[in-house]
């Protein structure tokens, strides 16, 4: 039997998306959304509201990073998620190290293994719709396998919405493009 429980901001998996941005100051600043995901073919669209330090970053340089959180940094992640950049250097008590990326002028955060590297394309602030190029991805090669991302070397989080809780992804369970060819 199903159970309707009404109209809610739910997705599983659902990214626990960092958000990388230089201040006019030339401070780095971080937020976590995670309201996200590819939209397109190089291009990534996040809901931020125009309230917060990190858009006003983004519109100012057009440039931001995109990071997925880990395991490691899941308090640092909430952090970034819980407090405002118009009220606290959120970076510095992170103890996260900001490096300027060599594509955007926007941060990339070592202590975060995966980053997108983005140009603002466009942003409505009526719908909070950020949308992003990925100009390039930058991977630290502690999460490699050969030239590949190994999950469970990464160990990127997702956030449940109806839990309010983190949580890492699972095991492989079938080969994309493969398993359905035996219902051919």
């Amino acid at each position: 039997m199903r159970k309707n429980i009404g109209a809610n901001s739910m997705l599983y998996p659902m990214p626990v998306l960092i958000i990388g941005t230089y201040g006019k100051d030339g401070k780095p600043d971080a937020m976590n959304a995670a309201w996200g995901g590819i939209s397109e073919e190089n291009e990534i669209s996040i809901c931020v509201s125009d309230d917060h330090k990190t858009t006003e970053n983004l519109l100012f340089t057009g440039c931001f990073t995109v990071s997925v959180a880990d395991e490691k940094n899941v308090v640092e992640a909430d952090y970034v998620g819980i407090v405002s950049g118009y009220k606290e250097e959120k970076i510095a008590k992170c103890g996260w190290t900001a490096v300027k990326s060599e594509k955007v002028n926007a941060p990339i955060f070592e202590e975060l293994p995966f980053t997108l590297e983005c140009r603002v394309k466009s942003y409505d602030k009526e719908s909070c719709r950020l949308v992003g190029e990925i100009v390039d991805i930058s991977v630290d090669e502690s999460v490699l396998k050969g030239d590949k991302i190994d999950l469970g070397k990464f160990k990127p989080i997702t956030y449940d919405p109806s839990n309010h809780t983190y949580m890492t992804l699972g095991a492989v369970v079938g080969k994309a493009f493969s398993d359905g060819k035996k219902l051919r």
